[in-house]
């Protein structure tokens, strides 16, 4: 089964047609990276702590459906590629009533000491829960 992260719809969060500006699925995809990372034993904290940060180098997204004030979004998310140097992420984002909203994706990098790493080098303990969760995840990701 995905990684599920919920949270309600801010009215800060709309636009002026009262649905969620677009650029704030953005915030809320690294909301869930951030909360996955933590559940999975790995957080963005301890990253930095050990000089590695995980920059964004790709993301994008498509609308489907409009998710106003007040509903709760679900936000499912499932590891599409990891090898060490990069983590690709796609997220399904449904409302309350189990519809469709918005599909999005993001690939990352590691970096330590202003280069690119491969965390099987620099941290071995994070990459093997990442290899660990892919292997108990696959064949359960959630499809909408």
């Amino acid at each position: 089964m995905s990684y599920i992260y919920k949270r309600k719809a801010q009215y800060h969060e709309t636009d002026q047609m009262a649905v969620i500006h677009h650029s704030n699925y953005f915030r809320w995809l690294e909301e869930a990276r951030v909360e996955f990372l933590k559940d999975l034993g790995t957080p963005y904290k301890e990253f930095e702590a050990k000089g590695i940060i995980s920059p964004i180098v790709d993301v994008s997204a498509k609308y489907i459906k409009p998710i106003t004030f007040e509903d709760t979004a679900y936000i499912y998310m499932d590891i599409t590629k990891y090898n060490g140097v990069k983590l690709s992420i796609e997220y399904h984002i449904t409302n309350q009533n189990d519809e469709l909203c918005v599909v999005a994706t993001t690939t990352s990098c590691f970096v330590k000491d202003n280069q690119v790493c491969s965390l099987k080098r620099v941290e071995k303990e994070f990459d093997e829960k990442f290899r660990k969760y892919i292997e108990n995840e696959q064949g359960n990701s959630f499809k909408k």
